[in-house]
């Protein structure tokens, strides 16, 4: 099955010269003079780098089928990450490097929905943050408040480090925004 540059929309997934893009946004451009082209922001399947693509107008893509799975994460082992399906009850192993980023935001039993495409997972889709649990990171010293400024490292229940304002203590509660990974505040 094929779409064309006139059927394009975004959440959309495309091939193009053999690797799987999203359509992050798109422009149908009609010069005054000249054929009308399509301006397009795409982002890579595989490692999530967006790129900017011009396509001539009616230009043909083979549609992707994608398929989102609500699935629990078990564990992971080191070489897989171990899923199972909240329908069927059946398990899936999958490579860990295959979703490295998304898991280190995602704790053992959580709910995530599995994106498929081609019936191969992935990618996990996130919400916009989660709120995790901070297991170590150095103490705060007196005079150390919201206002003061300042960041130290921590370390969360997943495994991820990141940077937190001074105040928070081992055992809060922090949100962090899992697009870029920052801490936003404590839950």
């Amino acid at each position: 099955m094929y779409v064309n540059t006139n059927q394009l929309k975004n959440g959309n997934h495309i091939e193009v010269d053999g690797t799987v893009y999203k359509v992050v946004e798109f422009q149908h451009v009609k010069p005054g003079k000249g054929p009308a082209f399509v301006r397009t922001k795409l982002r890579r399947t595989s490692d999530g780098n967006v790129i900017d693509k011009t396509f001539r107008a009616g230009e043909k893509f083979r549609s992707v089928r994608t398929q989102s799975r609500k699935m629990q994460f078990l564990y992971a082992d080191g070489t897989d990450a171990h899923f199972m399906d909240t329908e069927s009850f059946e398990q899936t192993a999958i490579p860990e490097a295959t979703f490295a980023e998304a898991l280190k935001w995602t704790k053992p039993s959580d709910e995530v929905d599995v994106l498929y495409i081609d019936d191969a997972p992935a990618d996990i889709q996130l919400p916009s943050a989660v709120d995790l649990k901070v297991t170590e990171t150095e103490p705060g010293l007196r005079g150390d408040t919201a206002s003061g400024g300042g960041e130290k490292p921590a370390t969360l229940e997943t495994g991820a480090i990141i940077r937190v304002p001074l105040f928070v203590d081992i055992g809060q509660m922090v949100r962090v925004d899992t697009r870029t990974g920052e801490y936003v505040s404590r839950a």
